[in-house]
């Protein structure tokens, strides 16, 4: 596909065009009906749940103002990636603006590692509510929480800056057809007649230190977490926070299992068919969204009882 040239604009191009699956297009097909579903599953569920917190008087703690932040999170992150790759697959627009391509591209990685950063200080929550229940009103306060999130903004808003601002700086001077669905830092950098050495190395170095961290500080949370329940004498104590806690962690390991499956799969991509890691991708921005407020939100019996109040009312 030749670029579509624009003298007045320094880049050599006025857009590009997103090409999903290029060796298997028959996906397209298949996967926009379970991707439309999640989709609604996942904007349904975190819209529920944070109006269900917004209006239920009992929930204004601290623990479901982060829940509501997560939720947030991902509307966000669904909305700025989902919708495309449906008009994608059902009207062909794969044309995509140069300012929105870089728009999407730091709204991906500045909120995905906000998520992160989230499951990171809801993973101190519980270990504070567990390991130290007595000073848990006093530590888990509502400034805590307005603190958290202030510390949550504001690392990743600055760190994922100079993503976008480093990939649209570079000269793009002949292709514009990026084989990704969406606008993926690599996938576009990698069009570029310049050196991308830099992109590289900030994308990679940036992405272990804010993913990597959390991951860390997250792990050593629930081992503390699982030394402090095995402790536990009260009858069906153990059971009831291994079952909540074990779901809470099994869904950021999977947060972060596909995220690094995704990361190897772009190192191996010659081992591995160049479709994999664009589904990776897709996934990646619509099962956490669909999963997190079903696994921290209905299953916690206060937001269960708080909905059906609502639905009672609403009836």
């Amino acid at each position: 596909m030749v670029a579509h040239q624009n003298d007045t604009d320094p880049t050599g191009i006025s857009d590009f065009l997103l090409n999903c699956f290029v060796t298997s297009p028959f996906w397209q097909l298949w996967l926009s009906l379970p991707l439309s579903l999640l989709f609604l599953l996942a904007m349904g569920a975190n819209t529920t749940l944070l109006i269900t917190i917004r209006l239920e008087v009992s929930l204004h703690e601290p623990m479901y103002y982060l829940l509501s932040l997560l939720s947030l999170l991902d509307i966000v992150l669904c909305l700025t990636v989902i919708p495309k790759v449906l008009a994608i697959f059902w009207f062909d627009l794969r044309l995509i603006s140069f300012s929105a391509c870089f728009l999407q591209m730091y709204i991906m990685n500045s909120f995905l590692a906000m998520e992160s950063c989230t499951f990171m200080v809801m993973a101190f929550d519980r270990y504070i509510a567990i390991c130290h229940p007595l000073r848990y009103p006093s530590i888990i306060t509502d400034q805590f929480v307005v603190k958290a999130v202030i510390f949550i903004v504001a690392r990743n808003v600055f760190i994922s800056l100079p993503i976008p601002i480093l990939s649209a700086r570079l000269y793009y001077c002949g292709r514009n057809v990026i084989e990704n669905c969406i606008c993926a830092n690599m996938s576009v950098s990698r069009l570029s007649c310049d050196d991308v050495t830099l992109n590289r190395l900030y994308q990679f170095a940036g992405g272990w230190t804010l993913l990597g961290s959390d991951l860390i500080l997250i792990f050593l949370s629930y081992i503390l977490i699982l030394r402090a329940v095995l402790k536990l004498k009260a009858e069906g104590a153990v059971a009831k926070a291994l079952s909540t806690c074990g779901s809470h962690f099994i869904l950021i390991l999977f947060f972060s299992t596909i995220l690094l499956v995704f990361v190897l799969t772009h190192v191996a991509k010659r081992k591995v068919s160049p479709d994999v890691p664009v589904l990776l991708n897709v996934l990646h921005h619509v099962i956490p969204a669909a999963l997190n407020p079903i696994v921290y939100g209905v299953r916690t019996q206060e937001i269960k009882q708080g909905i059906q109040r609502l639905l009672k009312k609403g009836w």
